[in-house]
């Protein structure tokens, strides 16, 4: 078995009024478009406190370097990434079919994956060489899979999908499955699929691994 990322932590200066809040807020948002327009690398902090409104000094009373303002917002992004299955899959008391769930979930899933595809793309790249976001990575990947691990689990115990197979290695097998089809396709260009017929397609695909009925 492949050893875990370390990780790491870092000390982030949370600020004490709403005034502070909302500034802070702003150099988060101002640092996700400088990374999506330059990149990573190129990034100034200097550039990121121009269009957040600020001098480049007031950078340093909310974040110590540009590395920790990238992991702040990659972990945001990674966030509303797996809100989808919490909010749909999991959602105690839903009408819907599991079938539907489903479907709503991946739609949802993908949806968010293609307004963040550019900074996922960049998450990719940083984690190659930073320890930080490749521990942020795996620790989405666990979670993603543990929650649909639970979903699996409730539907077998109903009797609404296969009993015979393995939850949490059926779930590992779904997030490698959806998460590199979603790459492909939104984050490298590399698929021409509309994107309904892709999100269809994927929880048709996804159901008859778990033997939920489509009806």
């Amino acid at each position: 078995m492949a050893s875990s990322a370390p990780v790491v932590t870092e000390h982030v200066a949370l600020p004490r009024s709403s005034k502070g809040a909302r500034t802070r807020a702003r150099l988060l948002d101002a640092a996700k478009e400088v990374f999506e327009a330059d990149g990573f690398l190129n990034a100034r902090i200097s550039d990121i406190s121009e269009r957040a409104g600020l001098s480049h000094g007031s950078f340093y009373h909310y974040f110590e370097s540009k590395e920790q303002i990238f992991h702040e917002v990659a972990e945001a992004v990674h966030d509303r990434l797996g809100a989808a299955m919490a909010d749909v899959i999991l959602r105690p008391g839903s009408e819907l079919s599991p079938y539907e769930r489903l479907r709503q979930a991946i739609r949802q899933h993908f949806a968010s994956y293609r307004a963040e595809a550019k900074f996922i793309g960049l998450i990719e790249q940083v984690s190659r060489y930073d320890e930080h976001v490749e521990a942020l990575m795996l620790r989405r990947h666990r979670r993603y899979s543990d929650e649909v691990t639970t979903s699996i689990q409730q539907l077998q115990r109903r009797g609404l999908a296969d009993k015979s197979l393995d939850p949490a290695l059926t779930a590992a097998a779904i997030d490698s499955m959806t998460g590199r089809f979603a790459e492909l396709w939104l984050v490298q260009g590399a698929l021409d699929i509309d994107f309904d017929v892709a999100a269809d397609q994927m929880a048709a695909m996804v159901a008859n691994i778990l033997g939920v009925s489509r009806t």
